[in-house]
């Protein structure tokens, strides 16, 4: 007899990082049902579900939900919790904030897939409350406590977990230090194969993202203005001001803003190295970049650490100064030319088929043990 599988996510509003993983899970389990907090995509835009449309909770009626559905974050355990996985054999949840809180019995097996622990409210609070305004007043004293009551709960919520994978060697650290635990480490699926390799490289370098914070391109602008090499810069966001004022003017960078897809792929395919200055938990678009060819220059924590091979298929610099971005692009320079070939080979680590593979050998061990401890 088959097992009933279910899968169940944090939110479905956009197509992501995490909405990667889920489409690869459930590539695996093409039978499964899907559950989240609350889904907002559109028909169109749901081709990665297989044209699922998730069982949600009570957050996806409430006022205003479709735009402001992070605004109900503190009722987001609650919600995560009346979700009823009774009958399901495999429990898999794809989690970044409460889908790992799903309330399973004890012969059902639930494994989750954790992208980060609560990142606001874990190591990040500080950083979110400075970031949001919140560091002093009523309202700061209110975001606070909303914050401890959530590590409480996901604290707790852990034990209903028999199994977590993590995303990468980063947040395992990062789960062996919240939540006491192990876990397996399967990175993220990228599809490489949109990313062809191209060894012909123009003299310029790029850096593609969203306009955040702690993405800290500013850093990178500053650098290269100060080096005089061409940087083209893809992205918008709200640090678009800072980024200006941190290019100064210099005609050496360039600001593309928002680009295609098609063209987000033949900049990097033609740029001499791809930089990047962001501590991120795996870093997805390091990856597509070495898939086209190209050598990445990174900030040497997270994920940048176990994606790019120092000296091999990038060069990785230890400081967010751009005073580390200025000596790590020349020591870059210096040292003998990187293979492309070397580049879109350690990209081949994270496709999408090498997930699944992991995915299901993990899974599949500990299915094979519960097989042979029942004929005991």
């Amino acid at each position: 007899m088959s097992q009933r599988v279910a899968v169940v996510h944090d939110w479905l509003v956009t197509y992501a990082g995490a909405e990667r993983v889920l489409e690869q899970i459930l590539a695996l389990y093409p039978a499964a049902d899907l559950f989240s907090v609350c889904d907002f995509l559109r028909d169109d835009e749901r081709g990665f579900l297989g044209g699922r449309k998730a069982r949600t909770s009570f957050i996806q009626r409430l006022p205003f939900a479709r735009k402001r559905y992070r605004a109900y974050l503190p009722l987001m355990p609650l919600a995560i919790e009346q979700l009823d996985l009774a009958g399901y054999d495999l429990v898999i949840s794809s989690s970044h904030a409460v889908a790992k809180g799903v309330l399973t019995g004890p012969n059902q097996r639930h494994v989750s897939y954790v992208h980060s622990p609560i990142r606001y409210a874990w190591d990040l609070q500080h950083q979110y409350l400075r970031e949001a305004a919140l560091l002093r007043g009523v309202k700061s004293a209110a975001a606070r406590a909303m914050l401890h009551y959530m590590r409480l709960w996901d604290l707790r919520s852990v034990h209903g977990v028999d199994q977590l994978i993590a995303n990468s060697e980063f947040i395992a650290r990062r789960i062996r230090k919240v939540y006491g635990r192990e876990a397996t480490v399967v990175y993220p699926p990228v599809d490489t194969e949109r990313f062809a390799l191209n060894q012909t490289k123009q003299d310029y370098y790029v850096t593609a993202s969203r306009l955040v914070p702690y993405k800290r391109v500013p850093l990178i602008a500053e650098a290269f203005r100060r080096l005089g090499r061409r940087l083209l810069v893809i992205g918008d966001g709200p640090e678009r001001a800072a980024l200006e004022r941190a290019a100064n003017g210099a005609r050496n960078i360039e600001l593309l803003g928002r680009q295609s897809d098609a063209e987000v792929v033949k900049l990097m395919q033609e740029a001499r190295a791809f930089v990047f200055a962001a501590e991120e938990d795996f870093g997805i678009v390091m990856v597509e970049a070495q898939a086209c060819g190209t050598p990445v220059i990174a900030y040497g924590v997270g994920g940048a650490a176990e994606i790019v091979r120092d000296g091999k298929t990038g060069t990785l610099f230890s400081k967010q100064t751009p005073e580390s971005i200025i000596e790590a692009v020349a020591r870059f320079e210096a040292g003998p030319e990187m293979s492309p070939y070397a580049c879109a080979e350690n990209a081949k680590r994270f496709s999408n088929e090498m997930f699944r593979s992991r995915m299901k050998a993990v899974l599949d061990v500990r299915e094979r043990s519960i097989t042979v401890e029942a004929a005991f």
